[in-house]
């Protein structure tokens, strides 16, 4: 008998509780939006359109724009952004040799209008004689094969080449699933490249 009492007021007391809990409490939050991303390295040619008309698109724009005037940025680094609300996150790559230009893009990045916090995870690689060769034969490589010349016309190349430890990454646009493989045939093809890792995005 007094089991089934004090069971019952315990749950008279929980009802209770649960009914005096906001429901904003009780509800599951929403999943957070998910960040809108540059999806590989800022270049000239590829993302310069279909921002959406909100504060994070407008931010996204600028941004972009601000990692293209930067000087010291070329085809052997990779820089890239997320934003997500008033959040910027630059992440990708910087040989030694532009070091300055990971502290550059945060500078002028948290300085743009409706930016509140720059998250800069964009790594310095270490300097190596080995690297700054490799990088050197998988671009003479890549431009003397087929048609992929092409995407290193512009003064912003469409194809970056990241190079740690003499393994090599390519990141960028090609136009064609075709092109993309014939560049991980051209740097396979480089001597003393350990491994190569294709990221290219066929873009259409």
């Amino acid at each position: 008998m007094s089991t089934t009492l004090l069971t019952g007021l315990l749950f008279a007391l929980t009802a209770g509780a649960l009914a005096q809990t906001p429901p904003a409490l009780l509800e599951t939050p929403p999943s957070q939006a998910a960040a809108l991303s540059s999806n590989g390295p800022v270049v000239l040619d590829y993302g310069k359109g279909g921002f959406p008309n909100d504060v994070e698109g407008r931010i996204a724009k600028q941004v972009r724009h601000e990692l293209l005037l930067l000087p010291y940025y070329s085809l052997f680094d990779d820089l890239e952004y997320s934003v997500q609300g008033h959040t910027v996150t630059l992440s990708g790559y910087v040989t030694s040799i532009h070091a300055p230009t990971k502290n550059t893009a945060e500078n002028v990045v948290k300085h743009l209008e409706g930016v509140d916090k720059v998250l800069n995870n964009i790594r310095v690689l270490p300097p190596s004689p080995f690297d700054q060769e490799a990088r050197a034969r998988v671009y003479r490589s890549l431009v003397r094969t087929g048609s992929l010349s092409r995407y290193f016309w512009e003064v912003s190349p469409s194809i970056h080449i990241i190079v740690e430890g003499q393994r090599v990454t390519l990141k960028g646009y090609v136009n064609s699933a075709g092109d993309k493989n014939l560049a991980t045939l051209a740097a396979n093809g480089v001597p003393d490249v350990f491994k190569v890792t294709n990221d290219l995005r066929v873009v259409k």
